[in-house]
């Protein structure tokens, strides 16, 4: 994908704030502020929700066969 410079401003407490919680993720300042986008954005929680959904899919008969029906609800 490609990148596209965006240069905001923030006050200095934001900034400090930013680049302390970027350290402690062991992330840039850059990719700490792409991820905060993302997830405010909803892409993130998308991306999980859908992955979940195929990774149930997929093996849905194996939970069946472990647990039985009484575990999915169905009785």
């Amino acid at each position: 994908m490609a990148k596209t410079q965006l240069n905001v401003r923030v006050d200095e407490g934001t900034a400090r704030a930013a680049r302390e919680r970027a350290l402690a993720r062991g992330m840039s300042v850059n990719r700490y502020i792409e991820e905060l986008v993302k997830q405010d954005a909803g892409e993130i929680g998308h991306t999980f929700v859908e992955a979940a959904a195929d990774f149930m899919k997929h093996y849905e008969s194996v939970f069946a066969e472990e647990f039985g029906a009484e575990r999915e609800g169905r009785r």
